[in-house]
């Protein structure tokens, strides 16, 4: 779960291109959205699409999204739980 923190603070610092953020600086609850991170709209979406692209997990809709991407602890566990499948087998991504 710690590689899957990690790899989400490297993708918010190098893909969505925030000059000066170190990953410290990136709290693992931390509010992405509306907070000292000064993220926004356009970021979810390219999150959504990142989270997608690196991880082969799917966040579908609004709903989903919005629980999914509050924080690094809130990701890294949909994440988590969308690899393990419901049957809490590894899937392949």
């Amino acid at each position: 779960m710690q590689e899957i923190k990690q790899k989400l603070k490297e993708i918010i610092i190098n893909d969505l291109k925030l000059p000066g953020v170190k990953l410290e600086d990136i709290k693992d609850d931390s509010i992405l959205f509306g907070g000292e991170l000064g993220l926004d709209s356009l970021d979810a979406v390219e999150l959504v699409v990142l989270v997608k692209k690196y991880f082969g997990v799917q966040i579908k809709d609004m709903d989903e999204g919005k629980e999914a991407l509050r924080t690094i602890n809130s990701l890294a566990d949909f994440i988590h739980a969308r690899m393990k499948g419901e049957t809490g087998e590894q899937i392949d991504a």
